[in-house]
Formats: structure tokens, C-alpha cells, sequence
């Protein structure tokens, strides 16, 4: 394996996953949410930016190809833990949260039972725009609980006072993060059903 840029970057973007959840051991809210929210945007755009570089540079690799879909679901399954955890176990959130955490699981095991046919499954159009959707959500809702904590005056920046009337800008990012939550975990179920249809010929005892 080469350290290529690219596939300097894909590392990076696994060892950002667990960092989201660190920034919650070591800051004090609002700050987690902001530099959770930082590195998980950073973190994010590396997905694109990694890809589109290994294909200009002609540097794709078997390390990348293998790493990307493995930091991409660590980055997502860690994320929306911490975030369903500081949400007040919302039952809207969580739903959602565990269509998407359900089928990530369900399909790695798939790709492992396939073995050397697991290329079968591979990375559809869709299943892209299943991954934009889910780290768009993800980044909302952690503005989201941000913002809640400025506007309840429980941060030094914003001072001593009281939620604006109204809805506010906390509420609006929230309900904006629970709409592409759900639409990411729609847009989960179905490739993930697409990938069980690819893998059911092969899941017989008998395979022809």
C-alpha cells in the first residue's frame, strides 16, 4: 500500500470518526457541538474530495477502494450515536437512526457472506446520494443542538437569556435535520434492499 494523498486522506477521515464522540469527553457544550460539527463537515468532504483525486492522479488503490466504505459507515454509525444520545433519545430521531444503523450492519455482513462475490454489491449511484444525505442530516442536526444551547443562554457567548420567542433558528435546523434523516433513511432501506436482492441467488444452500 502507497501513502498516495488519497488514500492519506480516506485514514484521516476513519480516525476523525471516533473523534466526534472525543470532542464530548474533553469540551463543554456548546463547544463539543461546534467542533464535533467541524470535524465531522471536514471529515465529510474528504469522501469527495479523495475519490475524485485518486481518479484524476490515477491513484486508485485496493486499500482505498477497501477503506472508503468502511470510514464513510464509522463516521455515520459513531455520529448519529452521540447525536441520539444528547437529543433526548427523540423517538423521531431514533427511528430513523436505527433503519440506517440496521443496514449498514445487515449489509457488511452480506459483503462478508459473499466473500469473493461481494462485488457484487457494489457501490451504486444511489447508495452515493444514501451517504450525501446522511452526513448532510448528520451536520444539521449537530448545528442543530448547537444552536439550541446559544439560544437558551447556557453558553458564555451568548450570555444570560432566554430562548427567542417563536421558532427559532435551533428549532427550524432541527426540524430540517429530522426531514433528511428520514430521507436518508429511506434512500438506506431501499439499497439496502437493493443489495439483498443483488445477494439472494447466493444466499441459498445450494447455489447455482
Amino acid at each position: 500500500m502507497r501513502w498516495t494523498v488519497p488514500n492519506i486522506l480516506t485514514t484521516l477521515r476513519l480516525l476523525a470518526a471516533p473523534g466526534v464522540a472525543v470532542m464530548f469527553l474533553y469540551f463543554n457544550r456548546p463547544w463539543a457541538d461546534w467542533l464535533a460539527l467541524a470535524l465531522f463537515v471536514t471529515a465529510a468532504l474528504t469522501d469527495f474530495v479523495d475519490g475524485y483525486l485518486a481518479r484524476a492522479w490515477k491513484q486508485e488503490s485496493r486499500y482505498g477502494a477497501m477503506l472508503d466504505p468502511i470510514a464513510d459507515k464509522a463516521m455515520v454509525v459513531i455520529a448519529i450515536m452521540v447525536i441520539t444520545g444528547y437529543s433526548g433519545m427523540n423517538p423521531w430521531l431514533i427511528l430513523p437512526a436505527a433503519v440506517i444503523l440496521f443496514r449498514e450492519v445487515f449489509v457488511s455482513g452480506l459483503r462478508e457472506y459473499l466473500g469473493a462475490k461481494s462485488s457484487l454489491l457494489k457501490v451504486t449511484r444511489l447508495a452515493k446520494w444514501k451517504t450525501t444525505a446522511q452526513m448532510v442530516a448528520i451536520a444539521v442536526l449537530f448545528l442543530a443542538t448547537g444552536l439550541a444551547y446559544l439560544e437558551a443562554g447556557q453558553s458564555p457567548v451568548a450570555g444570560e437569556g432566554e430562548v427567542p420567542p417563536g421558532l427559532s433558528y435551533a428549532a427550524l435546523a432541527n426540524w430540517a435535520g429530522l426531514a433528511l434523516i428520514w430521507l436518508a433513511a429511506i434512500l438506506t432501506a431501499i439499497t439496502g434492499f437493493d443489495y439483498l436482492r443483488k445477494a439472494a441467488p447466493y444466499l441459498k444452500d445450494d447455489p447455482q
